[in-house]
C-alpha cells in the first residue's frame, strides 16, 4: 500500500501512525479490539519493521493503543475503571485516588458562551450540549461541574435520560469520539452564594477551579469542562507523561 507525502516532509513512520489512527477514527479498529503486529503492517505498507513499530509505539505512548505481554496491541477502551485512573487527578492524604459518583445530572441544548467557544473552537452562534452536576464522595457533594459539549460531535445525547458516571466510555462507545488528552487549568477561587449552597459550605470557602479541554484523535477540543472542588483533605496530583 502507497503512503503519499504531499509535501515529502514527514518521515515514513508519521504516515505509517496517520493510516493506523485512521482506522481506529472510522471504527475499522474497535474500541479493545487486537490491531495487526508489526510484521503484518510493515509488510501491508511495504516498510521496514522497525518503522511499524516506532509507528505502533507512537500510538501506544499517546494512549491510543494498549500493549498487553503475550497477547499483542489493542485499541483502547475507555472502561470506567480507565478513565478514571487516567483521567481523574484528585487523592486523599494518604495517596489514595479518590473515586467521585455523580448525582442531579442535568443536561441542556444552548448557545455556547464566549469562554465555551473559545476553548471549543467554535464559531459564534454555536450550540453546545451542556451538563450540571455535582460528583460525590462517600456520598457527601464535593465538586460542581459544567460540562459543555459541541452539538455536531454528540447528537441526541441531550435526550438521554441518564447521563453515566465516567463521560468518556460513553462518547467512544455511542459516539466514536476517542479522549486522547486533556489540559487542565488550575486556579484557586472562591465559592459563590450558588456554588456554596450545592456543596454545603459557606460563601468564600477556598475551591479548586480546574478548567478541562478534553482532545479527540485528530487533536481538536471536544469537551470544555469546568469542576469547582472543595477539597479540605485532598489534592490534585500532575502527572508526567
Amino acid at each position: 500500500m502507497s503512503l503519499p507525502d504531499n509535501n515529502g516532509s514527514r518521515p515514513l513512520y508519521a504516515r505509517v501512525r496517520e493510516r493506523l489512527i485512521e482506522r481506529i477514527r472510522s471504527g475499522e479498529w474497535k474500541p479493545g479490539q487486537l490491531i495487526a503486529n508489526e510484521f503484518e503492517i510493515a509488510a501491508e505498507f511495504g516498510v521496514s519493521q522497525g518503522t511499524a513499530r516506532k509507528a505502533i509505539g507512537d500510538l501506544a505512548s499517546e494512549g491510543l493503543v494498549v500493549r498487553r505481554q503475550g497477547r499483542g496491541t489493542f485499541v483502547v477502551e475507555h472502561t470506567p475503571a480507565h478513565v478514571l485512573f487516567r483521567f481523574f487527578n484528585l487523592f486523599d492524604a494518604d495517596g489514595v485516588a479518590v473515586v467521585p459518583d455523580s448525582r442531579d445530572a442535568r443536561s441542556s441544548l444552548a448557545p455556547a458562551s464566549s469562554e465555551e467557544r473559545e476553548a471549543l473552537g467554535l464559531d459564534a452562534g454555536a450550540q453546545v450540549i451542556r451538563i450540571t452536576r455535582i460528583r460525590t464522595r462517600d456520598g457527601a457533594p464535593f465538586i460542581a461541574e459544567t460540562i459543555a459539549l459541541p452539538e455536531a460531535l454528540f447528537p441526541g445525547l441531550v435526550e438521554q435520560a441518564e447521563m453515566p458516571n465516567t463521560l468518556y466510555d460513553l462518547f467512544q462507545k455511542a459516539y466514536g469520539v476517542l479522549v486522547t488528552r486533556t489540559d487542565d487549568h488550575l486556579s484557586a477561587v472562591a465559592a459563590d452564594t450558588q456554588t456554596a449552597a450545592t456543596l454545603g459550605i459557606a460563601p468564600g470557602t477556598p475551591l479548586l477551579r480546574i478548567g478541562r479541554i478534553a482532545f479527540g484523535l485528530d487533536d481538536r477540543p471536544v469537551e470544555w469542562r469546568v469542576s469547582l472542588c472543595h477539597l479540605p483533605d485532598a489534592h490534585y496530583l500532575a502527572r508526567s507523561r
